[in-house]
């Protein structure tokens, strides 16, 4: 019996082995883009398809991916093609096509789900999910080019929180952030699948409202920002805490207001500037006459940082005379800028800038020292009074700053008389009321500036022993023709002299008021009846 033969493997074909083995997914593919061959990594990534035998078409349709056009087209004209695929499963390939020299194409995969998933990240903000201003300025672009294809409209919105701040620094970021979020939920429910919204950074968010061929784009953007201004101004309840904020909104057209993305943008937050100085809480639209009233801010604000380096500003005084002697009992200090080519300029027009910009700590800083240094020099004890603003209390150096000043000047500190507004006392209540207790335990007198025109004088009369209530020139004025205003002065004389506060009185310019006012019972006035704001020699004179 003969032995039986042995069985022989004949063994692969060792290029075929080869790429088998590849790490690289691999598909050969004849002329007419029919699989001919898969190596076993492209076998795994068809899950539970044979590749070879299909077409192209069938074999990524059946995956779940849509129809390649560019692979389609590197079939037909035979040359090189690359395409990114979405497959089933949140797959995401780049398929890269390429001819070969012996007939048909080789098509290899490349696995770009977590770069796909990473540059997608990217494009949003973290805290609240929305997009971020890159993607904002992306898709903008984009809508732009569609809507000049269709001859469409749209409106870019910005929205600024109002109040968001006194939240952060009285709560904390947390709670802030957890306002934010809640914030980005409300925009998302005004806005359509085909809108874009995008938070800015801070408290500041954009919406891209995408308008219709033929659609009255101006009032679809009023609608939807005075929804907007409504929806954000609801209440939150944010870890147990009753939360209020309000929104204002600046609005910009395409193409009435710009035809770029960089020109809406900026259109729109000078329409937000805008809206914020009405009074916010409000929306506007923008107009061509904002970008004058920028730019002329723009130049004072250069001027302004350019007269605090050359020593431009002066001091006025002006004095407050006592009802009881006759005789000035002190002087206020009052801020002029004298422009070399704008000429004398209004306080009421740089200060708030000043405030707004950041100098005003600087300009006040001076204001108080050469106050102070005039004041040590009279030869009569009289006070010296001198403004302070709201931003000078924060940061905390105020208490520092008028006891070096002191210490510089040799004034004695119950000559110095500090005013405040009611506005340095809204935003941080307590914290002012700390620097001034602060500023009372070095021995210098804190007043009042005009008293009675907001909202929460007399609670504050009751949270801080003031000196001195300055009763508002608009009372004093008011009461020849207006026994409401009279009723006002009488009122705030009574209350001063229950408390052992003095009242001055100010903008006294007619006998007849100066009558009025000392039959009230005030202790001191000041205004052009009884003395001009006037140079520093000139007091000094005055008091000899």
């Amino acid at each position: 019996m003969s032995a039986s033969p042995a069985v022989t493997f004949l063994p692969r074909d060792p290029f075929e082995a080869a790429l088998a083995e590849m790490a690289t997914p691999l598909l050969l593919l004849d002329a007419g883009g029919t699989v001919t061959f898969a190596n076993d990594r492209a076998a795994s990534l068809f899950t539970g398809l044979a590749p070879v035998g299909r077409t192209l078409a069938a074999l990524l349709a059946a995956q779940g991916a849509e129809e390649p056009h560019a692979l389609a087209e590197g079939l037909r004209a035979a040359r090189p093609a690359r395409e990114r695929l979405a497959l089933d499963g949140g797959l995401r390939v780049e398929a890269a096509l390429a001819p070969l020299s012996s007939g048909g194409f080789a098509l290899t995969f490349y696995d770009v789900t977590e770069h796909v998933r990473s540059a997608a990240l990217a494009r949003l903000e973290p805290l609240t999910g929305l997009c971020n201003r890159a993607e904002l300025h992306e898709r903008l672009g984009a809508s732009l080019a569609a809507a000049k294809r269709a001859g469409a409209p749209l409106a870019v919105l910005l929205l600024d929180l109002d109040r968001f701040k006194a939240v952060n620094d009285t709560l904390g970021h947390p709670v802030g952030d957890a306002l934010l979020r809640k914030v980005a939920e409300r925009l998302r429910n005004a806005a359509r699948q085909e809108d874009v919204i995008a938070r800015l950074g801070g408290d500041e968010f954009a919406f891209l409202q995408i308008g219709r061929a033929g659609a009255d784009q101006s009032r679809a953007a009023e609608a939807l920002a005075r929804r907007l201004v409504d929806l954000v101004g609801r209440t939150y309840v944010v870890d147990g805490q009753m939360l209020n904020v309000g929104a204002s909104v600046g609005i910009a057209l395409y193409p009435a207001d710009g035809r770029g993305a960089d020109d809406l943008l900026k259109h729109a937050d000078l329409a937000l500037y805008r809206a914020k100085a009405d009074g916010r809480g409000t929306f506007r639209f923008f107009e061509p006459a904002m970008n004058a009233a920028v730019q002329a801010r723009r130049s004072l604000e250069i001027d302004l940082r350019r007269a605090l380096a050359l020593k431009q500003f002066t001091l006025a005084f002006q004095p407050q005379i006592s009802l009881e002697t006759g005789a000035v009992s002190g002087f206020e200090a009052l801020l002029r800028w004298h422009h070399p080519e704008r000429g004398p300029i209004s306080p009421a027009a740089f200060i708030p800038l000043a405030e707004e910009i950041g100098v005003i700590v600087s300009i006040g800083e001076w204001a108080l020292r050469t106050a102070c240094r005039e004041a040590a020099s009279w030869a009569q004890p009289a006070s010296i009074a001198v403004n302070l603003s709201p931003v000078q209390f924060r940061g905390g150096k105020l208490v520092e700053t008028v006891m070096l000043v002191l210490a510089q000047t040799g004034l004695d500190p119950a000559r110095l008389e500090l005013e405040i507004t009611e506005g340095a006392l809204i935003d941080d209540t307590d914290g002012v009321l700390s620097v001034l207790n602060g500023l009372r335990a070095l021995g210098v007198r804190i007043s009042m500036d005009d008293f009675g025109t907001g909202y929460s004088s007399l609670s504050y009369l009751q949270k801080f022993p003031f000196d001195k209530i300055k009763i508002d020139q608009s009372f004093v004025r008011g009461m020849a023709g207006s026994s409401e205003c009279g009723a006002i002065v009488r009122a705030i004389a009574r209350l001063g002299a229950s408390l052992g506060m003095r009242t001055t009185a100010e903008g006294v310019e007619t006998a007849d008021q100066l009558d009025a006012i000392r039959a009230e019972g005030c202790s001191e006035v000041q205004g052009y009846l009884t003395g001009r704001p006037m140079p520093a020699d000139q007091a000094a004179a005055l008091l000899n």
